[in-house]
């Protein structure tokens, strides 16, 4: 019998960051992902976010990947976005996202980070807060 606990910190965000995640709408998408996680097998943990962006922390199966599991959320949650009219405009996600792996032992300091996602950006931008990912996890942006 196959066991396998990968711990990754998602973050995804709107498209060209547009601020279109209002509280109430927010709340109506975590809760769409969430029921559509358990439908698809998907082990999330923990799930919050801002006015553009939104974090996940996800225990990967061993039939899982990153890339299958980013598309699924993002993709499936635009399209219940935009069938049920949340936001007046077209909704999308951008294409890329940010995904490192969590040791064990930092799952729950995540989920506190995660869960403190609207005090957090009271004092810090979302621009901020990918700079410190850049600097602590030594990645940058390609200009294409």
């Amino acid at each position: 019998m196959s066991f396998v606990k990968i711990w990754t910190h998602l973050v995804f965000a709107t498209k060209d960051r547009q601020p279109l995640l209002t509280q109430n709408i927010r709340y109506q998408i975590h809760k769409y992902i969430i029921e559509n996680c358990k439908e698809k097998g998907i082990f999330l943990q923990a799930i919050n976010g801002y006015t553009d962006h939104i974090h996940c922390l996800i225990s990967l199966g061993k039939d899982q990947n990153i890339a299958k599991i980013s598309q699924l959320i993002k993709g499936e949650s635009s399209l219940w976005i935009n069938k049920n009219k949340l936001i007046k405009q077209q909704f999308g996600w951008q294409d890329d996202y940010f995904a490192v792996s969590v040791s064990e032992s930092q799952v729950s300091t995540v989920i506190s980070y995660i869960n403190n996602q609207e005090n957090h950006h009271q004092k810090k931008s979302f621009s901020d807060e990918v700079e410190e990912f850049m600097n602590r996890y030594g990645w940058q942006l390609l200009n294409n």
